[in-house]
């Protein structure tokens, strides 16, 4: 393997250049955002970035994404660390319950919220929803970088005098510091880019007003500039992001068979323990089951079988078919990301993050318009709807892969090679073994993704075929709750199974020690 002037390996040109045309296919939506935004001229963008709307609405954003992200950092860290640092009972099935609200859709827990308590509506209401569907995005990372930490860097700290809050916060979470801000970036990108929550909580951020221009009097001029805006913040973001994560190993640097880290036992404490842990389950499950069982019985349920099996089957093959080919796609930038760490590679990795911090409905409407006019022979057809999916969702499946490739420790790569397998065989027998659960919990999360994915499924799914987020919409769209419901019902139980996935195999990261 050629290696650069510091003596680091050189990134495979194969590898960087399946990950740059991986990037040039998320990037399509700029094509058309730049195309938009330029039909009417330069003082046209000019006019509408120095509005005091503008600004007002870059404020009004910003605002609900930092709310919401710390409210998730707190509550992501304070879980995983309740997890994985204490003796707390049942802590499977803890992690199981605290994933389980990844799977409402926004603007499902939104209306469900709004039917039960309708003065919630607005900035708490949508921070409130936001923050229930997105902590386990910083839990689940945090719990697996938790896990595989080294104990022997916080016994060190605990000889030296540190107690265990210091430990904790000098120690325990600059390990996990790669995670957390992988999981925080999602978090802001999915905020900044949410259109279901805002949109039923009547808050007027950006993917609102976005969706106004294109839906009164069609201004996609003026929406493309806006969305320009956004994209603006989203690179601010993703710059925050590499920053914050800084040059922190994630792999482990303690010698011999993992082990895990000692648990502080709760005693009195525990009680109190379980309290954020109720409040948060009652805000994310309880209240949205009772309302959702108010829809079924208020008007009596309406059941189309077969409309439902079919909306059912759409649904479960698009999003696995998405789900496959996203994590196929960030293989090469995860790789990039964890392994070569160069200009070049970072450039990439943020690139592909770019498309994330879009508007749904932006994306969908930008697909469109690709697909008239470059893929028209696959316009209103799967592999269109599947390529707006990986648009999307592809940095969903990068961050589990850098996670999961970081934290195999290179030196069993090289042990391999020194034995005679060449560098891809070293990689796939070594470091893709180890990182498999990772993948297929990225994968799975791209899949529960694309189950909830509202804007680009109605926009673009082919011709004569409904999923259960289009169902849910057409019918809530009208108020017709009761017909709503069993699609409402059908969609949170298929999307927990992926869930339900993803907290398992948080909950079995580094529990060899065979406790609870």
């Amino acid at each position: 393997m050629r290696s650069r002037r510091d003596g680091r390996p050189r990134a495979p040109m194969t590898l960087v250049a399946a990950a740059a045309v991986v990037v040039a296919g998320l990037l399509l939506p700029l094509w058309y955002l730049a195309q938009r935004a330029n039909e009417r001229g330069l003082g046209f963008v000019v006019r509408e970035l120095i509005q005091p709307r503008t600004a007002a609405l870059v404020g009004r954003s910003a605002l609900l994404v930092v709310v919401v992200t710390v409210a998730c950092v707190v509550l992501g860290l304070g879980f995983a660390v309740l997890i994985r640092r204490t003796d707390i009972p049942a802590r499977r099935a803890l992690t199981i319950a605290l994933t389980l609200p990844l799977a409402m859709p926004s603007y499902l827990l939104s209306y469900l919220w709004v039917s039960t308590v309708p003065g919630i509506a607005g900035f708490w209401g949508a921070a409130l929803v936001l923050t229930l569907v997105s902590y386990p995005l910083i839990m689940m990372p945090t719990l697996a970088a938790l896990a595989r930490s080294d104990p022997a860097q916080e016994e060190v700290a605990r000889s030296l005098g540190l107690n265990g809050f210091a430990v904790l916060c000098r120690v325990t979470l600059r390990q996990a510091r790669a995670a957390i801000a992988a999981g925080a970036l999602l978090v802001a990108l999915y905020v900044l880019s949410d259109f279901g929550a805002v949109a039923a909580m009547r808050y007027e951020a950006f993917t609102w007003v976005i969706y106004g221009s294109y839906r009164s009097g069609f201004n996609p001029a003026r929406a493309a500039v806006l969305s320009l805006v956004l994209l603006v913040l989203a690179v601010a973001l993703v710059l925050a992001e590499h920053r914050a994560r800084g040059r922190a190993a994630a792999s482990r640097i303690g010698s011999g068979a993992p082990r895990p880290a000692p648990v502080n036992r709760l005693g009195r404490w525990t009680v109190l323990a379980w309290l954020p842990v109720a409040v948060v389950l009652t805000a994310a499950l309880i209240v949205p089951f009772v309302a959702l069982g108010d829809w079924l019985l208020a008007g009596g349920v309406r059941f189309d079988a077969q409309r439902w099996w079919s909306a059912l089957g759409a649904t479960v093959w698009l999003s696995g078919v998405a789900a496959v080919v996203c994590t196929a796609a960030a293989l090469p930038l995860g790789v990039l990301a964890a392994r070569y760490r160069t200009r070049t590679t970072r450039m990439l990795e943020g690139a592909a993050y770019l498309s994330h911090g879009l508007p749904s409905i932006v994306v969908a409407i930008a697909m469109v318009s690709v697909g008239v006019l470059l893929l028209r022979p696959i316009y209103q057809r799967e592999p269109l709807l599947i390529l707006a999916y990986a648009v999307l969702f592809v940095p969903l499946a990068v961050g589990s892969i850098r996670s999961a490739v970081e934290a195999a420790p290179i030196r069993l790569e090289e042990v391999a090679r020194s034995l005679g397998r060449s560098p891809l065989a070293a990689f796939c027998t070594v470091t893709a073994r180890g990182a498999a659960p990772a993948v297929a919990a990225g994968a799975a999360l791209v899949l529960l993704t694309c189950m909830k994915e509202l804007p680009v499924t109605l926009l673009l799914h082919p011709t004569g075929t409904s999923t259960l987020a289009t169902q849910l919409w057409g019918h809530s769209f009208v108020s017709d709750y009761a017909a709503a419901a069993p699609y409402a019902a059908a969609l949170f139980v298929f999307a927990a199974i992926p869930t339900a996935v993803l907290g398992l195999w948080s909950a079995d990261i580094g529990t060899g020690d065979g406790r609870d």
